[in-house]
């Protein structure tokens, strides 16, 4: 692999960025006979299509690429799970892969930036795994011991050489997308000398040092968010309790968000990505944390409008645990105004739902179970779907005999509650006490059972 890399920079010379017309994504899916494949672009780990192309018989397509295309990580895709990654930087393209089987068939005829990124991301995972497995005898075998010299060796060499390879091909094709992406993702030189209870601590002091945090046009790609979860991995323990988990994830945001803050650009994808993946997970603490200590950098350009992000931060501070819930009114089954706070019962639980989602409608049953299983009924539910149709939200309700309190504004995730209260997936629930204010949001129907039991109603 190292050979192969080498011969590359003789032979492949400067990415050349001739001035042309137009450039070409083209080459043969092999397996893939008169089907259609998608251009997709990145934003983060987001994709959106950009253009789709017909396969022939033989399975050759062909894209063209016009010179308003951006440098950047792009996806052929042709099906689920059947994508190939490529880097654009103003060069034609042509692959040879095969349908099935996209990972281990992938050949590069025509790109010295694929050539460079498809190599090097060979190499980087091969050393991956064997400095892996080197830290194992590092970790555990004796030090004294001529094997324990080599591996310590092998270790150092193997970092070493990875970065001399890498600086090599900086120097050149200083104008590589592909480079760029790879000196983003190096992680610092750990020497085999040092001792296994320092490493780790050094890997996330030292992390993002010669970070470029300029370089805006790998928001075209997965670079960022890739970065991203590779040091919160660092602060990961399966051993750890959510709780436990949530004071480590608040110290690596810290870092991460405090080295990116010299640029606004950067330091705005992470806070609204770390946001996002902590908000799918329920990682309350750690929300509540950024939304207390972090702001959209460009927030205050238009003081009249905020962002989207700066809107979504200032609605998890006023959902937070301990806060009085946000009042809200809409429509029920016969189109009469239910208003949360004019629910009198001693706790109230909202559920955010619709009848599209599975997760919920197999949880629905359970707690229609522990609701009608009150003896005094302690407790209310108004659940709020985000069904856009109304005869499918009814007929849930009928099919599931739902007896308690059910609303809609049948706008979907654009209804005014959901906006409040931040909601991006169903099911979502909230425990409020008498005086609306939360005591929990819980993330299943477990979790809702265990919350239930500690206020003393199940």
């Amino acid at each position: 692999m190292m050979k192969r890399l080498i011969a590359l920079l003789i032979l492949a010379g400067p990415v050349l960025m001739h001035a042309q017309p137009a450039y070409r994504l083209h080459g043969e899916i092999t397996g893939l006979p008169r089907k259609t494949c998608y251009l997709l672009n990145f934003s983060g780990e987001k994709n959106s299509v950009l253009d789709s192309a017909r396969t022939d018989t033989a399975g050759t397509f062909s894209f063209t690429l016009p010179t308003s295309v951006a440098p950047g990580m792009y996806r052929l895709s042709w099906g689920k799970d059947k994508f190939t990654d490529l880097v654009f930087n103003r060069e034609n393209i042509r692959i040879l892969t095969m349908a099935e089987a996209p990972a281990d068939s992938l050949r590069i005829l025509e790109s010295t930036e694929n050539k460079i990124y498809h190599s090097f991301l060979a190499l980087d995972r091969t050393n991956k795994l064997k400095l892996e497995l080197l830290q194992q005898v590092l970790d555990y075998y004796p030090s004294h011991d001529d094997f324990y010299q080599l591996a310590a060796g092998e270790y150092d060499h193997i970092q070493k050489a990875q970065a001399s390879i890498l600086d090599s091909l900086s120097a050149a094709h200083p104008g590589s997308y592909s480079v760029r992406i790879f000196d983003l993702y190096q992680t610092p030189y750990i020497p085999a000398s040092l001792p296994p209870e320092f490493r780790l601590p050094y890997l996330k002091q030292h992390y993002f040092d010669g970070v470029d945090f300029s370089d805006t046009a790998l928001l075209r790609s997965n670079a960022w968010a890739n970065k991203a979860i590779s040091y919160l991995a660092l602060y990961s323990d399966n051993r750890f309790t959510q709780k436990q988990l949530e004071t480590e994830f608040i110290k690596a945001v810290t870092q991460m968000l405090s080295a990116a803050s010299v640029n606004p650009e950067v330091f705005k994808f992470l806070l609204d990505y770390l946001v996002s993946g902590f908000d799918k997970y329920h990682f309350e603490d750690v929300i509540t944390y950024m939304a207390e200590n972090f702001q959209d950098p460009f927030a205050c350009e238009n003081p009249d409008r905020k962002s989207a992000l700066q809107k979504k931060l200032d609605t998890f501070k006023k959902i937070a645990i301990g806060q009085p819930a946000p009042d809200f009114e809409l429509p029920d089954t016969k189109g009469k105004p239910v208003k949360l706070s004019s629910i009198q019962s001693e706790f109230t639980l909202v559920i955010f739902w619709t009848s599209e989602c599975g997760h919920c409608m197999e949880m629905m049953p359970r707690v229609k179970a522990i609701y009608e299983a009150q003896k005094p009924r302690r407790y209310e539910i108004l659940a709020v779907s985000i069904d856009t149709s109304r005869t499918a939200w009814l007929q849930a309700i009928k099919d599931e005999k739902m007896t308690w309190i059910n609303g809609s504004e049948l706008k979907g995730f654009d209804s005014q509650s959901a906006d409040v209260y931040n909601i991006y997936a169903t099911p979502t629930m909230f425990l409020l006490d008498r005086n609306k204010k939360i005591l929990a949001k819980p993330i299943s129907y477990r979790e809702l059972e265990t919350v239930l039991r500690e206020q003393g109603l199940l």
